[in-house]
């Protein structure tokens, strides 16, 4: 549905809109993002193995590889209220379902059906700020939208780990698909499309293996292979911390589970003001760009912090995990606005969708990969490593395509 507003109410709503695209994100992501700081207990009570906690994070993203391409292609034609909002909802139900799983192998279906509903959440709630803000204030923007993710995992990191403790933590898997229920109705009843917003004839598109071969090719565009080097470097970082770092902190340092859990929310807290504030500084970079690459700088520094200096101060392990959250969770939100000023105007759904989708095979990849590194080694110094390398080589591939384009323009 298409509400048509005056100007200056239109002008203030899409604040509003902002509003309840954050809000979906952080519902949608909610338990997807914190089930790293519940990691603990749901190892020990089934008797899992790093690799397995790994893949049960790969499952939730597994759908995505295809999923977020058909998101995407579905955001080009019809209402991101509707496809954001249904597939929020699936969300939701499955994770409330899961409740009643049994077994690891039902555990993981459940999560499968999580991710099929996860994948709308991510280039809806990017596609519906990129129509309400032009481009001067749509970093701005997009930084607090992508918000939505940390803020949705650092609010989990301390609400998980509380309700397992309380309840046991198949009641997490409850209160992540109310939360996720409830933003999806939020999404639902208050979302409207900009004035003027009309569906894309796609008639003339031929076939639907032309469409898809068309849509497929613009990954050979210039512009994609920076996004997909540090897209790739980037959200392995982001994912290696996520899920291991509480792990981590438990085995080397003999940490408290919730104390090594409250540096995962200081992470994640810092990653929420990275994503805003890394977001409005490239709304006034002369490339949008430039943020990202200091990002992959940044974290290069700080895994390198983690696994050479000892750290057995509280205060220097706070600063560490804000520092690798503000850049290993902030890099997002000025990597996405690049991403949708990127795209033709008339497939920003699809080419989100397509960047994420490419996303989701180091997502799917980079958790048993880590897991079962740690399994073979009993030590966390491979797969830290393996992360630095990955962000470094990333970084030089990034450097080198810069110095085409700048060499381009001088021509």
């Amino acid at each position: 549905m298409t509400t048509m507003l005056p100007m200056a109410s239109a002008h203030n709503y899409r604040w509003f809109i902002l509003l309840i695209a954050t809000l979906a994100q952080a519902a949608a992501c909610f338990f997807v993002q914190g089930i790293g700081a519940i990691s603990v207990y749901i190892q020990a009570d089934m008797a899992l193995s790093a690799f397995q906690i790994g893949a049960l994070v790969s499952a939730a993203q597994l759908v995505p590889l295809v999923g977020l391409l058909v998101a995407g292609e579905l955001l080009d034609r019809f209402s991101e209220r509707l496809v954001v909002g249904v597939g929020t909802l699936v969300v939701g139900i499955a994770l409330s379902a899961a409740v009643l799983a049994e077994s690891y192998w039902a555990m993981l279906l459940f999560l499968v059906i999580v991710g099929a509903g996860y994948s709308t959440a991510q280039p809806g709630g990017s596609k519906s700020v990129a129509a309400w803000f032009d481009k001067s204030q749509r970093g701005f923007a997009m930084g607090i939208r992508q918000a939505g993710l940390p803020l949705g995992g650092a609010l989990a990191a301390i609400v998980l780990p509380t309700v397992a403790i309380t309840w046991g933590w198949r009641a997490s898997f409850l209160v992540g698909g109310l939360i996720a229920i409830f933003g999806a109705l939020v999404f639902i009843l208050f979302y409207r499309t900009p004035g003027g917003v009309v569906p894309v004839a796609r008639a003339s598109e031929g076939s639907v293996k032309q469409v898809v071969l068309s849509r497929l090719a613009m990954i050979r565009e210039p512009a994609m292979k920076q996004i997909m080097a540090s897209g790739i470097s980037l959200i392995s970082v982001q994912y290696g911390i996520l899920i291991f770092t509480v792990l981590y902190l438990h085995s080397r340092l003999q940490m408290e589970v919730l104390q090594a859990a409250a540096l995962l929310f200081v992470a994640q807290g810092a990653g929420v003001a990275g994503r805003i504030l890394l977001a409005a500084w490239s709304d006034r970079c002369r490339s949008r760009y430039f943020p990202v690459m200091g990002c992959m700088v940044a974290v290069i520094v700080g895994l390198l912090v983690l696994v050479w200096l000892p750290l057995h101060s509280t205060l220097m392990l706070s600063g560490l995990m804000a520092w690798l959250g503000f850049f290993g969770f902030g890099w997002y939100g000025p990597w996405v606005a690049y991403v949708a000023e990127s795209a033709p105007a008339d497939k920003t759904g699809f080419v989100l969708g397509l960047a994420m989708a490419i996303n989701q095979l180091a997502i799917v990849s980079i958790p048993p990969l880590l897991g079962w590194l740690l399994d073979i080694s009993g030590s966390f110094m491979l797969g830290w490593s393996l992360l630095i390398a990955m962000t470094l080589l990333g970084l030089l591939m990034t450097i080198q395509r810069q110095g085409e384009i700048n060499e381009s323009d001088r021509v």
